[in-house]
């Protein structure tokens, strides 16, 4: 894509610091300058791509008018699978190209997943504290049986979103015992035998998990009225995105006992705002909140890494991978 004696090209990293420290970014392999900001603030975001061919961002948006003042942008590539940052439709319009990375997570977020659900299934946060407190010398004898346990073998989870890390977590469930269901787009027939009705899932399932992204037709995917058709009570774990779910509906959801507890690792506003309802949940054993780190082991985002170079690299080549525009 450059041509003999043109300058070097311009690639602009806007939020470095959202990868580990210890992580690796390889050298691009075409003369380049690349520009590291470790954040870029939003208002900051138009300056810093104005002059850029190419442009890396994990969390920082690109607007219609970001993209109206850099001329020069030949592609957006996404640190991430989600790709809800980019106006993707403008891109489009403006000839921009958009990739994102893939497959890069297929064993950490199935993987904190089941550390999400195994904790809450047998009430780990609430013994680990009750033992803090003195409970167990209290006790008086060798255990004590403040706090519910159940086996994962036996029990239905049910998974929405049927991708790569949706599939991973369906084989750690089934190493388990468990039963699994698929759901089917919601408010959607006729997907074939291997997907249960959306509304059945939520009626059937002892848990359920999200593995879907964030699009206008599954914001608020689960709310109250989802709730409302969960017959057995489950856990509802949520490693996907933020937005899923309707949170105040999963606030009163816990509190009336609809569900028996919930563990998320992302929220709609991160980091978590002081006024967010999460907050009047966070002394609740059966509520887990992590700050957004399933995808966040040391492998994977050396491959994240390793993967985002490649992309570009290819795409430089002329031989684009991974596009969504």
């Amino acid at each position: 894509m450059q041509e003999a004696g043109s300058p070097p090209a311009k690639v602009v990293f806007l939020d470095r610091s959202t990868l580990s420290p210890e992580t690796t970014l390889a050298k691009f392999g075409f003369p380049h300058d690349l520009i590291v900001h470790e954040r870029t603030a939003a208002g900051d975001t138009a300056a810093r791509v104005r002059d850029a061919d190419i442009v890396i961002t994990n969390k920082v948006r690109i607007t219609d008018e970001v993209l109206g003042q850099a001329p020069r942008l030949k592609l957006i590539v996404v640190a991430a699978t989600g790709t809800d940052v980019i106006d993707l439709k403008a891109c489009a319009s403006r000839g921009v190209s958009v990739a994102n990375i893939r497959d890069y997570a297929v064993n950490t977020v199935p993987e904190h997943t089941f550390a999400l659900i195994l904790a809450l299934r047998r009430s780990l946060i609430a013994y680990r504290s009750s033992v803090r407190e003195g409970r167990w010398l209290d006790a008086d004898q060798f255990c004590y049986f403040d706090h519910p346990i159940r086996d994962l073998a036996g029990s239905t989870l049910g998974i929405i979103g049927d991708g790569a890390l949706g599939r991973a977590v369906a084989d750690i469930a089934k190493a388990f015992g468990m039963t699994v269901l698929f759901s089917a787009y919601k408010g959607t027939s006729g997907m074939g035998p291997l997907y249960t009705p959306f509304e059945e899932l939520l009626r059937r399932s002892d848990i359920i998990t999200l593995h879907c992204p964030l699009m206008p037709s599954t914001r608020d995917l689960i709310g109250a009225p989802e709730f409302a058709q969960m017959e057995r009570r489950p856990l509802l774990i949520n490693t996907a995105r933020g937005g899923l779910v309707n949170e105040q509906a999963l606030a009163d959801a816990l509190k009336d006992g609809q569900i028996s507890g919930a563990g998320f690792d992302v929220v709609t506003t991160e980091p978590l705002p002081p006024d967010h309802v999460f907050q009047t949940l966070l002394g609740r054993p059966d509520f887990i909140l992590t700050p957004h780190v399933a995808w966040a082991s040391r492998e994977a985002i050396q491959g994240l890494a390793d993967q985002l170079v490649e992309t570009v690299d290819l795409f430089w080549q002329g031989r684009p991978r991974n596009l969504v525009t």
